[in-house]
């Protein structure tokens, strides 16, 4: 019986809330490649949400199987020409179809049109992320505190520069801050990279510089991150901790903004691997993505949306990456026709696929190996 519940409660806690957001997301970034690809006049063979056997499915009018598969890890959009889910073309079948039919496959359609309809679907991402924060932030608000220094941690970067409380932050490195989260948001980033912070004290403005201390955290789910900390807090009366309403229009403004934040930090984040500043332990796979979903889902619905933004933003940026069987690896290909004014021949396209399939499955590999690192570890 104990096991019994144990299974239960990891599949209601954590397996539903993962397949619900990978769901929305995966559905939301076909559906910008599915509808793009119908407005070009180019005919779709199948949308998928999941891979491999077909659990339950139809077809419309216009000839598209819309079906769940039975692996929920992903999904796509097939089109007519397409050898497999990935949208190789199929040069053989293409090459024996009248012109007419031709016309109707993802390959015979405008350079700019097959372009704008790999484009949609990460496109697609960043607006249902953009559009999650906005809804957010107009019915719940946002939490903000003033960056005022309320305390500095003795023998920290911050008490070693000269920051006193009562310190209010100007900005970092010329970025002006605006709120304490400004703070905390710039300096994680950088452990070990001398930053030079702009404080007002008195009246008087101060120039002071500090190298962030590389500081391994735990968040209240017992989950290790690794992050640059200056040794600074504020509280309620120095802060003035307080929510913030945004009506619709400062919503989605507030939205692009916080999407805009993520792609930075992701920047930030993996420039700082390359650099060796940081662990590459926090790249993770669909394990990750189903624990941290499920103990958001603990917190309640608006941190589950919190994080299936979040999510939305980096797939979309994954799959500008440009790599062969990825949006982005097909955006480079037809950069290079719209350069050389005609197609990068089969052979090489067939090669590249190659790689860019092993590079992903190297990927795969790596994440899911973090992710058992990290339950085991």
């Amino acid at each position: 019986m104990t096991y019994l519940l144990d299974a239960l409660q990891i599949l209601t806690g954590y397996v539903v809330p993962f397949l619900l957001v990978l769901t929305l997301l995966v559905f939301v970034h076909e559906m910008g490649h599915y509808l793009v690809g119908r407005w070009s006049g180019i005919r779709i063979l199948a949308f998928s949400i999941g891979f491999g056997p077909e659990l339950v499915g139809w077809t419309d009018r216009h000839g598209t199987r819309w079906k769940l598969a039975a692996i929920p890890l992903g999904g796509y959009v097939k089109f007519y020409g397409d050898e497999d889910a990935a949208s190789v073309p199929d040069y053989k079948r293409l090459e024996a179809l009248a012109p007419e039919e031709r016309s109707q496959t993802f390959l015979g359609a405008k350079l700019w049109k097959r372009a704008a309809t790999v484009a949609a679907g990460p496109i697609a991402n960043f607006i249902l992320a953009i559009a999650i924060f906005a809804v957010l932030f107009s019915v719940y608000g946002r939490q903000v505190a003033d960056p005022v220094v309320a305390r500095v941690n003795e023998n920290s970067a911050a008490a070693q520069a000269g920051v006193v409380p009562g310190d209010r932050l100007i900005s970092i490195d010329g970025t002006p801050v605006v709120t304490f989260d400004d703070v905390r948001r710039y300096v994680s980033v950088r452990p070990e990279m001398p930053i030079s912070i702009r404080i007002e004290r008195n009246g008087a403005m101060l120039d002071l510089s500090m190298v962030p201390q590389r500081t391994e955290l735990t968040d209240q789910f017992g989950n290790k991150m690794e992050i640059g900390v200056i040794g600074i807090l504020t509280d309620q009366e120095a802060g003035n901790f307080r929510t913030v309403n945004y009506g619709p229009i400062e919503a989605v403004g507030q939205g692009v903004l916080q999407s805009w934040h993520v792609v930075t930090g992701t920047f930030d984040y993996l420039s700082n691997v390359v650099t060796g500043r940081m662990k590459a332990d926090q790249i993770g796979g669909p394990i990750r993505v189903a624990k941290v979903s499920g103990q958001m889902a603990t917190l309640g619905i608006p941190f589950l949306l919190n994080i299936a933004a979040i999510l939305s933003v980096s797939i979309g940026l994954l799959n500008l990456m440009p790599v062969p069987v990825l949006d982005g690896g097909h955006l480079m290909f037809y950069a290079v026709e719209a350069l050389r004014g005609r197609p990068v021949g089969p052979a090489a396209q067939d090669v590249a696929y190659r790689i860019g399939f092993a590079m992903v499955l190297m990927l795969m590999v790596f994440a899911t190996w973090n992710d058992i690192s990290m339950f085991f570890g």
